[in-house]
């Protein structure tokens, strides 16, 4: 390693910017106290930041969502299902169901994506700083932030896991639908299927979100030292374009760790849902988590635990680099705002 690149190393570590200025890391940054948002600052970020991704990655999502729930073969080996590969998938989909098909179930995804995103950041910002006063760790170490942004999202998670819910059957469903409306599904689900079912999957759910959550926040942090260290500082000037890639690695490698158990949450997400299944294929009940991936095992192999893998790998590192990538952004947006309404004041 250079002296420069060894320097510069020692700076970053340090939160310094070449030039003598701040950069400001996602989470509590210690040294960057005269660049703090408000909690409804953050809050702000965090949903608008779940709304641009949302979006843009709504069509990979409802892709996922029906391999997922595929008993048969997606592979070209066994019995075939009715979606094979991510563009036939998308071709199918168009054709019998129209280009809104690709969008199904987004009002309460977006819901889902702009309330999770508030309480994600806002609990992440807070953990950070909880672990900088009352600790010894080192704010900026890869396990902290792992810890950190797990305990983030599990707070998120229960708190939106209705509208996940919600989400999942409104992606599931084929046609005719089971569900006309956001307000139709809610009541029709309470009436029939009781309180609870809103919280289907609940368990698998926050076995995977906690360590999927840590490896983002962990790895975004930890590979954005990396490009910061490895780059020579007069280039180092693609802050967006770091942002966005930095966070789509880290979508990367989390999603492919903690896969098997989000396609466990999606199948008990639509149990008591079977009927409106049967147009793709057949159909499982299962009990219990344990059960789930037992049958999975015994039906569909272990190559069962990874179905939809493809297009949840490009949908995890589109709308993780998006969201860290807006996050940063809007942050900055409001910060200048803030910075420019304060200026305003003085010269007043």
């Amino acid at each position: 390693m250079t002296g420069d690149v060894r320097v510069r190393c020692e700076l970053e570590a340090a939160g310094w910017c070449p030039g003598g200025s701040r950069r400001r890391m996602v989470g509590y940054d210690p040294g960057s106290r005269e660049c703090r948002l408000s909690v409804t600052e953050v809050a702000t970020a965090g949903s608008l930041s779940g709304l641009v991704t949302r979006a843009v990655i709504s069509p990979l999502d409802v892709i996922k969502i029906r391999f997922q729930l595929q008993i048969e073969g997606v592979d070209g080996h066994g019995i075939q299902g009715k979606y094979r590969g991510v563009l036939q998938a998308a071709r199918l989909i168009l054709e019998e169901e129209g280009w809104h098909g690709l969008w199904k179930g987004h009002i309460p995804a977006q819901l889902l994506s702009v309330s999770y995103g508030a309480v994600q950041f806002v609990s992440y910002e807070a953990l950070t700083e909880v672990f900088h006063t009352s600790t010894t760790l080192d704010i900026r170490a890869p396990s902290v932030h792992f810890l950190c942004g797990g305990l983030a999202a599990c707070s998120a998670t229960l708190t939106v896991q209705p509208l996940d819910t919600l989400r999942t059957r409104f992606a599931a469903q084929g046609e005719p639908k089971v569900y006309r409306t956001l307000h139709n599904a809610i009541v029709t689900m309470y009436r029939t299927e009781g309180v609870f079912t809103f919280y289907r999957g609940l368990c698998p759910t926050l076995l995977a979100v906690f360590p999927y959550a840590g490896l983002q926040f962990s790895s975004y942090n930890l590979l954005k030292r990396i490009w910061e260290c490895l780059s020579v500082p007069s280039q180092d000037k693609g802050g967006n374009l770091k942002n966005f890639l930095c966070g789509s690695g880290a979508g990367v490698i989390s999603k492919t760790i903690t896969y098997p158990l989000d396609l466990f949450k999606k199948r008990l997400q639509v149990g008591g849902f079977e009927q409106a299944r049967a147009a793709f294929g057949e159909v499982r009940t299962y009990h219990g988590l344990v059960d789930c991936a037992r049958r999975i095992q015994r039906e569909e192999g272990f190559t069962g635990f990874f179905k939809g893998l493809t297009p949840s790998l490009l949908k995890a590192a589109v709308s993780t680099g998006l969201t860290f990538f807006c996050y940063e952004m809007f942050c900055n947006m409001l910060w200048s705002l803030k910075k420019a309404r304060t200026a305003e004041q003085e010269n007043k």
